[in-house]
């Protein structure tokens, strides 16, 4: 029976999440990670005689140099972050781009493709200038800022950077205007151009690309006696729980358990969960249907709940992580107290440079399902540059500037940047190097064309399989609820699987109505 399709009437944000980086561990996470976190209200799932004990969360004592001057920026937006753009008029004129801060620095690779952009309008004496406006706060506060300031038409924004999960509240808003089909060609993978689209309508462009990878520490894995300890062709779960099982038996200095991720109670916790959920659920997976509306079965809840216990059980995971973010995983994993991380493609720059050389670090797909994250440039509805913004928009997502968005440390959008060893960036480096702290020789590994020497054979296929979190216009309401719900799973005295699911699907049964 096919159900009418309807606009879902928007609801206001929540309170922003408070952390305790995405990825969102502002420079690590900043806009690039999945969003803020806070700490959560309950304790992890676990019989009292299982449970692992509770740590008081610490940074170690000495954190490579790179992480340090990172992940302090976790909690919250930077310091310099730009004030809200003022309303300007005539057209020509500037071009008012919004968004969170770039991982790759100051002057990162957002701002070099910006002014290149410039450069050239400039030559052509078009008149028109484009200019960025790096939203401060954290992910959910941006979010807050941008859909207020645009529906109430206190900001003159141009172009907006939006998180790929608020393309379809910003789209059924009617805050964001349709774009051109064309911006989305055979070149963009196509699981990140479905982002993109709302309702049958292109109303955003891929700018850059996420995905959940598996990050590891190959020289625990050589202390602890493992043969091979390049894992690039990838492995399951039970491959994963066997190697940290040998883990366990022979620990390298520093090693306390196997795994760590987010599991604070944020997007984090979301993030992992709708990975452990697509995993279960083995081929195509959705919790709505194309229109948003809830569409997922109290059985199907059950499996994922089955699936996200076994992989956050007592023997694996490391106890910190039912309170990490971004920041906190990462710091955990640099210090040694793990050997596995799930975290996302933009600290693979900062972790080369923090374990330089290539042979104590590695990275490959992350087990069963990867989810999706990302951003897309939209044009704003009230724009008196429409066209030209587009045009700004083409330019900042064509093949040479997802190129350069790949070699500074983004995931790109567009195939070519990892196959077409003809594509390549114009655009000057960042002195004195590409790494995201900006400091000292680049030490990412690159391949022969220059590229990140994992874009190809793992980030890329990664992408191409990632899954999406639900689309729904009322994706903060599901997400709330979502992570809220499955809190109950790291509590001290947790309900059954199936009672569980009962609890989340009523839950999301309110939260995202028919």
């Amino acid at each position: 029976m096919l159900r009418r399709r309807r606009v879902p009437r928007l609801r206001q944000p929540q309170e922003s999440r408070q952390p305790p980086g995405s990825p969102q561990s502002q420079k690590l996470r900043q806009s690039q990670g999945p969003g803020p976190s806070q700490e959560p209200q309950q304790s992890q799932q676990f019989p009292q005689s299982q449970r692992p004990r509770r740590r008081r969360r610490r940074w170690p004592a000495v954190l490579p140099a790179a992480l340090f001057l990172l992940l302090p920026t976790a909690c919250g937006g930077g310091d310099d972050g730009g004030p809200a753009a003022t309303p300007s008029t005539g057209v020509p004129g500037d071009i008012v781009v919004a968004s969170g801060r770039d991982v790759t620095g100051k002057n990162g690779i957002r701002q070099r493709l910006i002014d290149a952009w410039n450069t050239e309008q400039e030559k052509a004496g078009t008149g028109y200038r484009a200019r960025l406006v790096e939203l401060p706060g954290n992910a959910d506060e941006q979010r807050s800022q941008l859909l207020g300031a645009l529906q109430s038409g206190s900001a003159a924004y141009d172009v907006v950077n939006l998180d790929v999960t608020w393309v379809p509240e910003f789209a059924a808003a009617g805050v964001i205007s349709p774009l051109p089909g064309s911006l989305l060609d055979k070149d963009v993978i196509p699981a990140v151009a479905s982002t993109a689209r709302w309702q049958g309508e292109v109303y955003s462009a891929p700018f850059n690309s996420d995905v959940g990878l598996l990050y590891y520490r190959r020289d625990h894995l050589r202390q602890a006696g493992v043969e091979r300890p390049d894992l690039a062709g990838g492995l399951d779960w039970p491959q994963l729980k066997r190697l940290i099982s040998t883990l366990d038996d022979h620990k390298p200095e520093g090693y306390e358990k196997g795994w760590t991720t987010q599991l604070a109670g944020y997007e984090g916790r979301t993030v992992n969960a709708v990975e452990a959920f697509a995993s279960a659920a083995g081929g195509v997976f959705a919790l709505t249907d194309e229109d948003g509306h809830y569409d997922a079965t109290v059985e199907e809840l059950t499996e994922g709940i089955t699936e996200l216990r076994r992989r956050t059980e007592a023997g694996t995971v490391l106890p910190d992580a039912f309170d990490s973010d971004e920041a906190a995983s990462l710091g955990d994993f640099a210090a040694g107290r793990t050997a596995f991380l799930r975290h996302w493609p933009y600290v693979y720059p900062a972790l080369h440079q923090s374990f330089p050389g290539g042979d104590r670090l590695g990275v490959t797909a992350l087990p069963g399902r990867a989810v999706l994250g990302g951003q897309n440039l939209a044009v704003t509805a009230g724009s008196p540059r429409a066209t030209k913004a587009a045009e700004l928009i083409s330019y900042l997502t064509g093949r040479e500037s997802e190129r350069c968005l790949l070699d500074a440390g983004f995931a790109a959008t567009r195939t070519s940047a990892y196959t077409d060893d003809a594509v390549t960036c114009a655009v000057a480096a960042a002195a004195p190097s590409a790494a995201p702290t900006g400091e000292g020789a680049d030490t990412v590994p690159r391949d022969a064309a220059g590229r990140p020497e994992y874009a190809r054979d793992v980030l890329l296929p990664a992408l191409r399989d990632a899954v999406h979190r639900p689309r729904t216009p009322l994706y903060g309401a599901f997400t709330q609820t979502f992570t809220t719900e499955l809190g109950a799973l790291f509590a001290d005295d947790p309900p059954g699987d199936a009672e569980l699911a009962r609890r989340l699907d009523k839950a999301l049964r309110r939260a995202l109505p028919d």
